[in-house]
């Protein structure tokens, strides 16, 4: 009979069900997920790395004042989406543009907080993903809170927590764990462990054997996944997720994954690694991975994948179409959605900037 204690230990290795070169294995406690979903797993993934891509042009360009890329993440950010039901929710980092394309938001809107135009350009009801959170791990306790009232509610919710490596290392993760524990809450932990807090490695923030056992201190069921492997993820992720909704309360999930490219375009990556680091994750790259896999097994031929490779181009098309309109901005705008009613305070600054505008005007 298996112990509690048991119950909470991830792992002893991440879970793969197909390797770096397309092969798949048998595990004992997870099954490759139907052909469909990982065909339509490969049109998200080839969809994802061209938007990090776009993406990056634009910072060149100007048209976006800082882009975190995802490149070589990609498995993570389409298997965090996939396995949710449209009335879950999902709570992102500043890394997870892809993911939040991915559930459905507008390409255009979700980059509109990164071109530094507003706060958060969606409606986060609108396809329940929260605005994107740039400080660490403090979307961890929202997440909490909002599974917490879905409970209270009576609501069929879980929601999706997405955070990194460097999160680990603050005390709102830790805060989260043990909300969410102490109140069963249906929330799933998912790290993306790239190794890195921008410049601090892995090694430097815990001596832990895994991120995942982080979990066990709080009562917290972990489990760790290779996180360039989407099958292996969605087996996974899948798993937690209906573990979550069956009432059995939150769930920790590691991938272990790695970033590729810079922490953004103004951080130097070259700074604290080489390229000896870097040149064998592009062997382990989700997008060739997967794709060698269907092929192998006849699921995806050459019309397929120019068919991906086209509807790629025609997202990253409008995107940059879009993002190259100019924007006209309302001084005015700083003043609202700050509080139901102005206080006195915003009415009083309001007003004294809006003669500043008057005078030059005149």
């Amino acid at each position: 009979m298996t112990t509690v204690e048991e119950r909470l230990l991830p792992s002893a290795e991440p879970v793969q069900l197909i390797d770096e070169h397309g092969v798949p294995h048998d595990h004992p406690q997870y099954r490759l997920p139907r052909e469909r979903m990982l065909v339509d797993g490969y049109a998200e993934l080839v969809k994802g790395r061209r938007i990090n891509d776009q993406a990056g042009a634009l910072v060149r360009q100007g048209r976006l004042a800082v882009y975190p890329s995802s490149h070589g993440q990609e498995a993570c950010q389409i298997a965090a989406t996939m396995v949710l039901q449209d009335q879950d929710w999902l709570l992102p980092t500043y890394r997870d543009t892809v993911s939040i394309i991915s559930r459905g938001v507008d390409p255009i809107e979700t980059l509109t907080l990164l071109r530094g135009d507003w706060h958060s350009g969606y409606d986060p009801y609108a396809r329940n993903v929260a605005p994107q959170s740039t400080p660490l791990a403090t979307q961890l306790i929202h997440a909490v809170g909002v599974a917490h009232a879905a409970m209270l509610k009576g609501e069929d919710t879980v929601v999706m927590a997405l955070c990194g490596d460097g999160a680990t290392s603050e005390g709102d993760f830790h805060e989260a764990l043990n909300f969410a524990a102490v109140f069963h809450a249906p929330v799933i932990f998912f790290i993306q462990n790239n190794e890195y807090a921008i410049s601090v490695p892995l090694a430097r923030q815990t001596v832990a054997p895994s991120l995942a056992h982080k979990g066990i201190g709080y009562g917290v069921p972990a489990e760790r996944a290779d996180g360039n492997d989407l099958a292996g993820l969605l087996a996974v992720l899948g798993q937690a997720v209906d573990k979550a909704r069956a009432g059995e309360g939150p769930q920790l999930i590691e991938a272990h994954t790695y970033r590729v490219q810079a922490h953004t375009n103004a951080d130097d990556a070259t700074r604290y690694r080489n390229d000896e680091e870097v040149t064998p994750w592009l062997e382990r790259d989700p997008l060739k991975r997967l794709e060698a896999y269907l092929v192998q097994r006849g699921l995806l031929d050459d019309a397929q994948k120019q068919a991906a490779a086209a509807a790629a181009d025609e997202a990253a098309e409008e995107l940059r179409i879009g993002l190259m309109q100019e924007v006209q901005p309302d001084p005015a705008e700083l003043f609202e959605h700050l509080y139901a009613e102005k206080t006195p305070q915003l009415k009083e600054q309001a007003a004294f900037l809006q003669d500043e505008l008057t005078r030059e005007e005149a």
